[in-house]
């Protein structure tokens, strides 16, 4: 997971999508702010390579989606598969609830959220990094 730059677009969009959240994601956010598990800093509209993520806990590399009814078009729902497959692969875990689920079923979703904070998955190694102790060193003949 290298780390890149926030393109200008990116970082404006996702401050914009911070002013103009819906109304779930307010509900969500307030009681994610007030959340009190270790290691389970949320963050909002979270540029994440070429997505912005609704709410991502990057030290438990969990990414939260709020969707509405236009996620379950044919089309939408395809291209957030694509999403979804990117950011697992980025090491991240994606779990989605509608924004009827959140309004109307608060406590569930929180105690979902809640349950996918106690597991971290283990960090996918960066392409700079050096492999475990052991690993990569030859064995080298004696000289001659």
């Amino acid at each position: 997971m290298a780390k890149r730059p926030i393109s200008d677009f990116k970082r404006a969009t996702a401050n914009k999508l911070r002013t103009n959240t819906t109304a779930a994601e307010d509900i969500l956010w307030r009681r994610l702010r007030r959340m009190n598990v270790e290691g389970s800093h949320f963050r909002r509209q979270v540029v994440i390579g070429p997505y912005i993520a609704d709410f991502a806990c990057l030290a438990k590399r969990l990414i939260i989606e709020v969707d509405g009814s236009q996620h379950s078009d044919e089309d939408v729902l395809k291209r957030d598969e694509v999403r979804t497959q990117w950011l697992q692969s980025e090491g991240y875990r994606v779990i989605r609830f509608w924004n009827n689920d959140v309004m109307s079923k608060t406590d569930a979703v929180m105690d979902a959220i809640y349950n996918a904070t106690a597991v971290t998955p283990p960090r996918l190694p960066a392409a700079g990094d050096p492999p475990p102790p052991g690993e990569g060193e030859a064995v080298r003949g004696e000289d001659k």
